[in-house]
């Protein structure tokens, strides 16, 4: 029997990076149905070991925790663990906290990995990009000279030269407190 390469046709040149684990972010596997916190995956995570979850720490009022469709290694995002939406409904305790854990993702990562630089966000609302709108969170997403080559331009494919359990270790082992905090 010939393997399936024999009736693929002429070879193009191009070498192919098999991302079928992507195929989950594209049918939408995993995103809540309904806004209620039992569907919602940020309130699921920190009721899961740090491991399991992907939470690189915990705080009181917020942890954070790995993305697990990132733009880039270490991409992370800071979440209350209350179910809120909306920034603005965000008690004093939790936007202080929020505040903070941001600053120390940024500066845990600064530590860690390097990067040039960063990309801060909230996609609050459908709308506004959010995958998953009924529950605030924050990106923390590093960024590095020429991150952002052909592959998601061309490919709308994004290579991730780090598994998330080894990054959740690396920075869970590296977190930054807030000096300020």
């Amino acid at each position: 029997m010939e393997p399936a390469e024999a009736f693929a046709g002429e070879p193009d040149g191009f070498g192919r990076l098999w991302t079928p684990h992507r195929m989950a972010y594209i049918s939408g596997e995993h995103k809540p149905a309904d806004p209620e916190p039992g569907s919602c995956p940020f309130c699921r995570a920190p009721q899961r070991s740090d491991a399991d979850g992907l939470v690189v720490r915990r705080g009181e009022h917020v942890y954070a925790v790995l993305n697990l469709f990132p733009y880039n290694p270490g991409h992370l995002m800071v979440c209350p663990y209350r179910h809120v939406s909306a920034y603005v409904d965000l008690d004093a305790a939790e936007l202080a906290e929020f505040t903070a854990f941001t600053r120390s993702a940024v500066l845990t990562l600064k530590a860690a990995s390097n990067p040039a630089g960063f990309n801060l966000g909230i996609n609050q609302g459908d709308v506004a990009g959010a995958g998953i709108a009924a529950h605030l969170h924050q990106h923390v997403v590093p960024r590095w000279q020429g991150d952002a080559n052909f592959l998601p331009v061309v490919g709308r494919t994004k290579a991730v030269p780090e598994l998330l359990e080894d990054t959740r270790a690396r920075l869970a082992a590296a977190w930054v407190t807030d000096p300020i905090a």
